[in-house]
């Protein structure tokens, strides 16, 4: 494991309704489905005591862009709820690339004989886990940690 840092992470799947949310062991072996919180205002809230129940090193939320890489509709929402979550829950977040990640659950959970609509419930858990298995995998292969950080607006430049 060259580089790769000891610590419980959370993945994050945002989406208008509903947000998803994994975890990952300490060792960054698995990551496994949490919990969907709904999107209202609470939400931040509740990832916040989520992320204090499990002393997670770092929040890993999916950045929705588009195949070729540009933003989409969503990449500004995702952005400014990771930026709030930064600034809520005083734990790292970082931004992550989740092209294919909705696609990828949709794909295991209907391999595994879940029609869409039993599986809709959980989804964006789903989708977390494969978003924080993919930035576990690139820890775990370059050293360094997956996506960009979000810079924490109460800490100096």
């Amino acid at each position: 494991m060259s580089g790769f840092r000891p610590g419980v992470r959370l993945g994050i799947d945002v989406g208008k309704a509903r947000v998803g949310v994994a975890r990952c062991d300490r060792d960054g072996l698995l990551a496994v489905p949490v919990e969907t919180v709904p999107r209202n205002d609470d939400a931040v809230r509740r990832i916040t005591e989520l992320a204090e129940e499990y002393a997670a090193i770092e929040l890993l939320v999916g950045l929705p862009v588009s195949l070729s890489g540009s933003d989409t509709a969503s990449t500004a929402d995702a952005r400014a709820f990771a930026s709030e979550l930064s600034t809520a829950s005083g734990v790292p977040v970082r931004l992550v690339d989740e092209r294919l990640s909705t696609v990828s659950a949709h794909a295991a959970l209907r391999d595994a004989g879940r029609s869409q609509r039993s599986s809709r419930r959980i989804i964006d858990q789903v989708a977390a886990v494969v978003l924080l298995q993919q930035a576990i995998d690139v820890e775990k292969s370059t050293g360094a940690p997956a996506g960009a950080a979000v810079h924490d607006p109460q800490e100096p430049a």
